[in-house]
């Protein structure tokens, strides 16, 4: 044999070997995963058995909800999405789950929100349950309901403008994209509410600049990363640099980081000249926190700028989803649209609603109530399973045994349309059903707002703004769908978000009586 031929034979032997290694290696693993793993006899798709990668294209794919309804309807209660992850649609799973004291934890599901230049991780990205407890505990005042009541005059003042709004379309026959407009209401009630002004988004009726538009490219990027091993997060990053989407995506990230950053720093200049007494806001609350607390619990202004940006991320998409859906629904249903407006009608002739409907007033409306429930039951803000590990020990969830560091997750998409808890007219809008004998059962069953100490810390700025505006609107205007045969179009990417909700609006004949 030749000194060539020589040198070339363990060449070839590694080009066959390496291949053939690698064949072994995957079927051993798939007849693992189907076979032996402890997991291996949850049903579900064959290829989320043995890679991850069927969950992130689920994902990318942006209708997430829809495909686990679809999963659980075929496959039962517990569906396999992932080789170590399995969804589970069982209502009584949620306190197993998600209670302040079940012991399961977040995973690194969350972390791709995780601002890297934050010292401690935010209420949401936090891993470490005690550590979450103790952060939260600091800023929980500054978002209960108490607070966000005694600031109801900034979110009346946004309610006025999208009124006046309304109102000069109304008189000009336009059909408007109601998605579109609830976004903009909900995202200046969050510049009102916590840097006392509005952005300007219903004043100039578009996108302030470029807010909305930068969250919609940055959100389904964010998504696909949680989906994806911690270990190829780095590759996702480093993909900006090839795929333009991405790119813009990391763009808009800085951008929404600036924005809220400028926020407080303008902040910061108004406190050192003496000028920021008038600043009745959650951004003031914080910077009285860290004035005053600030040295005992580690709370300085880089938490303060984490707070903001929260609030950038997260105010506004959850809100006008939740307001979309519920008008959406009613416009769809004739009946229930009649019986809010008789219920809010005669609430303003017998002088129970004053010109700006107070919340206190609003959740006096037992059907508007329903009607909110039910909006958020079959549109939940956030529709992907929200997983965790399961404790030491191993746990029972749904009749079934789980091993330690199984990742677990309920969909509110899904577990709220349960026919066992909600009725075989699940998957119909019927605010009727929140007066049936069984309400306090499906009360415990909604998870629209996550459950337990992870409860969505902007859950009560989120009712307050919807049960003051839905009212408010039904009020003056005649709201309906400019198409009533063409459905809405929703894109799942964290937060479900609607679109295309074509509304034609004629102003009320107004009956106001009640008090100023």
């Amino acid at each position: 044999m030749s000194p060539t031929i020589q040198n070339l034979v363990p060449q070839l032997n590694s080009i066959v070997l390496v291949p053939i290694i690698l064949l072994v290696s995957s079927l051993a693993w798939i007849v693992y995963a189907r076979c032996f793993h402890p997991l291996a006899k949850y049903p579900g798709p064959f290829f989320a058995s043995i890679t991850r990668l069927w969950h992130i294209i689920n994902v990318a794919q942006g209708s997430s909800d829809k495909t686990q309804r679809q999963l659980h309807e075929k496959y039962g209660p517990i569906v396999r999405i992932a080789p170590n992850e399995v969804a589970i649609a069982d209502p009584e799973a949620i306190r197993t789950i998600y209670s302040a004291q079940s012991g399961f934890t977040k995973t690194d599901f969350y972390l791709p929100f995780r601002a890297d230049w934050a010292r401690y991780p935010d209420a949401f990205t936090n891993l470490d349950e005690r550590q979450h407890a103790e952060r939260r505990r600091i800023v929980n005042s500054v978002y209960s309901m108490s607070n966000i009541v005694q600031l109801e005059e900034d979110i009346d003042k946004c309610v006025q403008l999208l009124i006046a709004k309304f109102t000069d379309r109304a008189m000009k026959g336009s059909i408007i994209d109601m998605s579109e407009w609830v976004q903009w209401y909900a995202f200046d009630v969050i510049g009102k509410l916590f840097f006392s002004h509005p952005f300007g988004f219903l004043q100039n009726a578009y996108d302030h600049a470029g807010y909305i538009h930068a969250l919609d490219l940055l959100i389904p990027f964010i998504a696909v990363a949680c989906a994806a091993p911690t270990y190829l997060r780095p590759l996702v990053l480093f993909s900006g640099a090839a795929i333009p989407r991405v790119f813009k995506a990391l763009k808009a990230l800085k951008h929404i980081e600036s924005a809220s950053g400028a926020c407080v720093v303008q902040r910061q200049h108004l406190i050192a000249q003496g000028k920021a007494e008038e600043c009745e806001d959650m951004l003031q609350s914080f910077f009285e926190i860290m004035q005053e607390k600030g040295q005992e619990k580690d709370f300085g202004i880089t938490e303060v700028k984490m707070e903001a940006y929260g609030a950038f991320i997260a105010g506004s998409d959850t809100t006008a989803a939740a307001i979309t859906a519920i008008l959406y629904h009613l416009m769809r249903t004739p009946s229930a649209y009649a019986r809010l407006t008789a219920e809010i009608d005669e609430a303003e002739q017998a002088g129970l609603l004053s010109q700006d409907i107070q919340y206190h007033e609003a959740v006096g409306l037992s059907y508007l109530m329903a009607c909110c429930k039910e909006g958020m039951r079959l549109h939940p803000s956030v529709g992907m399973t929200l997983p965790r590990h399961v404790p030491r020990g191993g746990c029972v969830i749904a009749g079934q045994w789980f091993p330690e560091g199984t990742r677990v997750g309920i969909n509110a998409a899904v577990v709220q349309r349960d026919r066992g808890v909600f009725g075989h007219d699940a998957d119909e809008f019927v605010p009727e059903r929140w007066f049936r004998p069984n309400a306090a059962k499906m009360e415990r069953c909604m998870f629209q707002f996550g459950g337990g100490s992870r409860t969505c810390i902007g859950k009560n700025i989120s009712l307050c703004e919807m049960y003051k505006v839905i009212p408010s609107l039904l009020r003056s205007f005649d709201l309906q769908l400019s198409d009533p045969d063409r459905e809405w179009e929703t894109r799942n990417y964290w937060f479900n978000k609607p679109s295309k909700v074509y509304t034609t609006i004629r102003c009320r004949d107004s009956i106001f009586s009640g008090p100023p």
